[in-house]
């Protein structure tokens, strides 16, 4: 089977924490190869998610690199041999990489936590607040380019309605409620279902109040997966030139830093909920 020409998020990050594996058991890609009667080039494809890998191969390179950790090399067969399409990769010729890499990350997250200053989070949002969001795009998108994100947006959210979701924090700035993108009608609505889904078991959203204290931040968004394992944890950062994606241990230490102290500022759920509803009244 020839090398994958373009790995997914999922499969480069596959590679990634196999090679280290054996970075921390101090051996050589040329060593490594030999282990399993393979050679350099190979183990360089594996790593960089070029090529798929059964369950057993991931034990065995998981053994000779001196795992002991059961839970992460299970997780690691998990991201292996789990191969089902998901519903993301018909977006595959209409939409950046990185929409895709964005929602099988969520689809496989067990927890999600996310913090915005200026935006409602994308599960969170009603599509016409998110065709004006689309609409403000630079360099301007056409119509069709617009509904393909909408539609891919919405297909996103089906993860807080599914048989089991994963609990989803919201923290979110009293800002973002009071921002009227698309007018009084499509403002209020989105209100009425940031408030309504809000009420789900599974969904807690907390509110950064404008009279609250200083908190971290630089502004853009910032979205949390949490993984089977918190080595395979990964953090989103929204910019203007696109998202990114951080899985290095130290960057993930201080994310989830920033989200605690941003929490430590919010409302409980109950007077967040009637904060937006108060918002509201009065939008």
């Amino acid at each position: 089977m020839p090398p994958r020409q373009k790995p997914t998020a999922r499969q480069l990050r596959l590679g990634a924490e196999l090679r280290k594996l054996r970075e921390n058991a101090g051996l050589t890609a040329r060593v490594a190869g030999e282990m399993i009667g393979a050679n350099q080039v190979r183990i360089s494809n594996i790593e960089t998610g070029r090529f798929g890998l059964s369950e057993q191969r991931i034990r065995t390179l998981a053994h000779n690199y001196g795992c002991t950790d059961a839970t992460l090399i299970d997780a690691l067969v998990a991201m292996a041999v789990h191969r089902k399409r998901g519903w993301w990769e018909e977006y595959r010729d209409t939409l950046p990489p990185r929409f895709l890499d964005l929602a099988e990350m969520e689809h496989h997250a067990v927890a999600l936590r996310v913090a915005q200053v200026i935006n409602i989070p994308g599960l969170l949002q009603t599509p016409e607040h998110a065709r004006t969001l689309f609409r403000q795009v630079v360099p301007e998108l056409l119509p069709h380019e617009i509904e393909y994100r909408i539609s891919h947006r919405i297909k996103r959210q089906a993860i807080l309605h599914r048989e089991e979701p994963p609990q989803y924090t919201a923290i979110v700035h009293e800002a973002a409620l009071r921002m009227r993108f698309g007018g009084q009608e499509v403002a209020r609505a989105q209100l009425d279902h940031l408030a309504k889904m809000s009420e789900l078991p599974h969904v807690t959203l907390r509110v950064i109040p404008f009279d609250g204290t200083a908190f971290p931040t630089v502004g853009h968004g910032l979205d949390y997966t949490y993984g089977p394992v918190p080595a395979l944890d990964t953090a989103q950062l929204d910019a203007a030139h696109g998202s990114e994606l951080v899985d290095a241990a130290a960057q993930l230490t201080k994310y989830r830093l920033i989200l605690d102290r941003m929490q430590q500022v919010t409302l409980e759920p109950a007077p967040s909920r009637d904060l937006v509803h108060r918002i509201a009244q009065d939008t």
